[in-house]
């Protein structure tokens, strides 16, 4: 369905509108659904964000400069976010031996093991999203984005 379809709107746009348009409604969409999926889990898509870069440390803590550096939304309070998974149990947090200026971040078994309930259920949601397109048509789409982004 086209973007004016969608919105209802008979004005002629231009193509830089509605290039903004897409993505900004297609965005809105995919967080829905996404948040759908973890709504049972009571996280948020940032706590999961932080959840998967934790987990992609291998057991290694990571320090708040770290996840945020890692964070998909950059905008978003770290700190918060740890204090909310912490107190689910998802994580633990500790002050650094070397550095007492410096809190280090672990995932628990507990937030393992949400991540590994979570994780078919998320691959099944993002092959859904791209079921309609060719590999070709997600490289180029890819490739586009990122275009797009990198200006």
């Amino acid at each position: 369905m086209k973007i004016e379809d969608v919105l209802k709107s008979t004005a002629p746009m231009d193509n830089s509108k509605k290039i903004i348009l897409n993505i900004v409604y297609t965005h809105n969409m995919i967080t829905e659904n996404f948040n759908e999926i973890l709504k049972p889990y009571d996280i948020s898509s940032e706590q999961y964000n932080v959840l998967r870069i934790l987990r992609g440390q291998k057991g290694n803590p990571a320090n708040m400069s770290l996840l945020q550096e890692r964070m998909v939304a950059k905008t978003s309070n770290t700190t918060r976010l740890v204090d909310k998974l912490l107190a689910k149990g998802l994580v633990t947090r500790k002050v650094c031996s070397e550095n007492r200026r410096k809190i280090e971040v672990l995932i628990t078994q507990k937030g393992l093991d949400v991540l590994k309930e979570l994780d078919p259920k998320v691959i099944k949601h993002e092959n859904s999203l791209s079921s309609n397109l060719t590999q070709d048509e997600i490289a180029q789409l890819n490739q586009l984005l990122e275009k797009y982004r990198n200006q």
